[in-house]
């Protein structure tokens, strides 16, 4: 059991840290422009094949660097051309925007890089395991993606709350017209933090592209957990994608590795009773590993019916 446990929070932790790396553009681009990004996952795509491309002339740290900057790049001018000019006519032609950007993004990628998986690997450095807990080696590159999310949520934190420049980022969104009075420029605000947000989310895909599967698809595979992440700890809070990506990451780990149903827990306390089939008698047997990548969106729910703003969010969903 306490094997079980510990094991069982080292992967968590690991995974929640790696969708904070992912969420935390998407939360930052939402709590300074009030835009829900569909494409930003595909951002994290983008930036997991970049990071694999440069990584075979270059090698993995320069494409850790370069990277993001080409992906922040990108979302920049997506900002710029695309995105300004739908923002005036609402949310919805803002959503629809970004939905079609994400099918494009995964088109262009196939017809680049192919549907099959590309052979991105962990860099030689951190090819090693750094620990053994029971039998089981934790490799170094999985707690260097722990500490790159834990120096990222502290340095947007310090950024957006201790410094001149996340002041301003911060009143562009709640009152752009004084911010523009005092002679700064919003628009070009706004597009400096859309494209800090998808470099954020490239700096994610070229670091989970290694230790995941880098293929065509992962967008639409990561994508809708990410809103889950940023409903659920709040929308546009950091501190609250922080949280709520440990809590998912934890909760999905602990979900996947319990294998106990109904019917075994009453079995082991002694009662052997089922129901004699259909649905009910299904149900009886399934057990907590199989419902475990549906918990998630059933903690996207009942947040919602509890607290619309999310865990530490201060604007409903």
């Amino acid at each position: 059991m306490l094997e079980l446990v510990i094991i069982s929070t080292l992967n968590g932790v690991l995974y929640g840290m790696l969708l904070f790396l992912m969420a935390s553009g998407l939360t930052l681009i939402f709590s300074m422009m009030g835009v829900l990004n569909f494409a930003h996952a595909s951002f994290y795509m983008l930036g997991a094949f970049f990071g694999y491309q440069i990584s075979r002339f270059a090698g993995f740290w320069v494409g850790l660097v370069v990277a993001p900057v080409v992906v922040g790049g990108i979302g920049a001018l997506v900002e710029r051309y695309g995105l300004r000019n739908v923002h005036r006519h609402g949310h919805v032609p803002e959503l629809l925007f970004t939905f079609g950007l994400a099918y494009v993004i995964e088109e262009v990628v196939q017809m680049v890089w192919g549907k099959l998986p590309v052979d991105y690997r962990v860099p030689a450095i951190l090819d090693f395991p750094a620990f053994t807990v029971f039998g089981t080696n934790y490799p170094a590159y999985k707690l260097f993606m722990l500490v790159i999310s834990v120096v990222i949520f502290i340095a947007l934190l310090a950024v957006l709350t201790r410094t001149r420049v996340g002041l301003i980022i911060q009143a562009a969104l709640t009152h752009p017209n004084m911010v523009a009075m005092l002679g700064h420029d919003v628009p070009k605000v706004f597009m400096l933090v859309f494209g800090v947000g998808t470099g954020l989310a490239a700096v994610a895909g070229v670091i989970a592209g290694p230790a995941l599967v880098t293929q065509a698809n992962m967008a639409g595979l990561l994508g809708p957990i990410l809103f889950v992440v940023v409903v659920v700890g709040g929308l546009g809070s950091l501190t609250g994608a922080f949280a709520a990506s440990l809590l998912i990451g934890l909760v999905q780990t602990f979900a996947i590795s319990l294998d106990v149903s109904v019917a075994s827990v009453l079995q082991a306390v002694g009662i052997d009773a089922a129901p004699s089939g259909g649905v009910l008698g299904d149900l009886w047997n399934v057990t907590i590993a199989q419902v475990g990548p549906i918990i998630p969106y059933l903690l996207l729910v009942l947040v919602l019916i509890a607290r619309p703003t999310g865990l530490l969010g201060n604007r409903e969903a």
